[in-house]
C-alpha cells in the first residue's frame, strides 16, 4: 500500500522561504511522477511542481515557476519543495501526490496522495 506523508508546512511572511518534504513508505520511483498539488479554500486544485521518476526532469505550474524548486532523494524515498519569494496567494494545503505528468498539468485527481501540509503566507 502506498503511503505519502508531508511535513514542513507553517506560517511564513510574504517574501520568505519554506521547504516542505514528502516521504513515501516505498520507493518514490514507483510513480510515473511525484510532486505537489495545492488547494486553498474556495479555489481550484493546482499542480505546483512534479518530477519524473525516469529521468528526473522537472516541471512547474505557471504561477510558481522561477520561485519554487523541486528535488528528490531516492535513497530516502523523499521529495522536497523549496519555496522562495512566497506570496499570500501561495497559501493553501500542499499535498504530495503520485501521478502521471498529464494529471499534474491538467490539475486532475492524482492516483495517490497524502493528507497534506498547510502553508500560510501572511504578515
Amino acid at each position: 500500500q502506498v503511503q505519502l506523508v508531508e511535513s514542513g508546512g507553517g506560517l511564513v511572511q510574504p517574501g520568505g522561504s519554506l521547504r516542505i518534504s514528502c516521504q513515501s513508505a516505498g520507493s518514490i520511483l514507483d510513480y510515473n511522477c511525484i510532486g505537489w498539488f495545492r488547494q486553498a479554500p474556495g479555489k481550484e486544485r493546482e499542480g505546483v511542481s512534479w518530477i519524473s521518476s525516469s529521468d528526473g526532469s522537472t516541471a512547474y505550474g505557471k504561477s510558481v515557476k522561477g520561485r519554487f524548486t523541486i528535488s528528490r532523494d531516492n535513497a530516502k524515498n523523499t521529495v522536497y519543495l523549496q519555496m522562495t519569494s512566497l506570496k499570500p496567494e501561495d497559501t493553501g494545503l500542499y499535498y504530495c501526490a503520485g501521478a502521471n505528468a498529464i494529471q499534474f498539468a491538467l490539475n486532475t485527481t492524482p492516483d495517490y496522495w497524502g493528507r497534506g501540509t498547510q502553508v500560510a503566507v501572511s504578515s
